[in-house]
């Protein structure tokens, strides 16, 4: 029997993005900002974070996966390469959960190979349980120890992305 416990409410969430969208704000103010959302599961966070955040900045989303259902292949595929060009630009990489770090070392390794003037990473969750590859989050909303959470855009078989809020999925 499938079990979803309540973890992030919608309006924790909601605070946390904007507080996020404000620092950001802050720190790139006069600096060409690309976000890259990482498909599928960041796109809820990346269109509420992009409405947060006050200063004139572009979008791109990229494909990269490793997992089926709540296991990591430990193999990276490119689904989607970005579309702009990044060379010169500060790109932040907005990601729905930072787990192994395997998968955001391999992006971030491709992503510098376009010159970009600085990489940088904005998850909604930073969990620590698999973590597997030192990983620097420089804005983070929640940091959770453990757990196999979905909704807000995170998933188990596609399936979950569409609840407001985060749960942890007991199987």
């Amino acid at each position: 029997m499938t079990q979803l416990i309540p973890l992030i409410s919608q309006e924790e969430i909601k605070t946390q993005v904007k507080e996020a969208g404000r620092k950001i704000s802050i720190d790139y103010k006069d600096k060409k900002l690309v976000l890259a959302g990482v498909l599928k599961g960041a796109f809820v966070f990346l269109a509420d974070l992009t409405r947060e955040i006050t200063i004139d900045h572009e979008i791109d989303l990229i494909g990269v996966s490793s997992y089926s259902g709540t296991s990591s292949t430990g193999e990276i595929t490119f689904t989607k390469k970005p579309d702009i060009d990044l060379e010169g630009k500060d790109v932040l990489l907005v990601e729905d959960i930072v787990d192994t770090g395997n998968t955001l070392a391999a992006l971030m390794d491709h992503i510098n190979t376009l010159n970009p003037a600085s990489v940088k990473i904005c998850s909604l969750i930073d969990k620590h349980e698999r973590r597997e590859t030192e990983i620097d989050v420089t804005y983070s909303c929640f940091t959770l120890e453990q757990g196999f959470i979905v909704g807000y855009g995170l998933d188990y078989n596609e399936l979950y992305r569409n609840l407001p809020a985060i749960f942890d999925l007991k199987l």
